[in-house]
């Protein structure tokens, strides 16, 4: 493990403090890991969704059903049609779901107002 000894100030202004604070909370990093990584050429993804391990834990079992099915059909030499199906339509269907979670529009839970005056239209 390093030893990390040396510490220095670093001042910034009111915006770069808030803008480092908004990109640190997105990726759960401590600030001082975040910018280590900064340093280090690195920059920190951001947190995924709260969805996540849960889908890849669903790929993970539908991957097992079908090593199974693969490793029956190799020892039977007959493989069990519906039964694959069923698997790789569960399949498709994560992988749907897992695009729609990751690159899909979301709702805002409010609109931003349409006019600039303090009045309404």
């Amino acid at each position: 493990m390093r030893k990390r000894s040396i510490s220095f100030l670093l001042r910034l202004s009111e915006s770069e403090h808030a803008r480092l604070t908004r990109e640190v909370e997105k990726t759960g990093l401590s600030r001082e890991a975040y910018i280590r990584a900064l340093i280090n050429g690195y920059v920190p993804k951001q947190l995924p969704p709260l969805d996540y391990y849960a889908m890849i834990r669903e790929l993970h079992a539908i991957g097992n059903n079908l090593n199974q099915l693969a490793v029956k059909a190799h020892t039977t030499g007959r493989l069990e049609r519906a039964a694959f199906q069923e698997e790789a339509d569960h399949l498709r269907r994560a992988v749907q779901h897992i695009q729609q979670a990751v690159t899909g529009p979301e709702r805002r839970s409010e609109l931003p107002s349409m006019h600039t005056s303090g009045h309404p239209p």
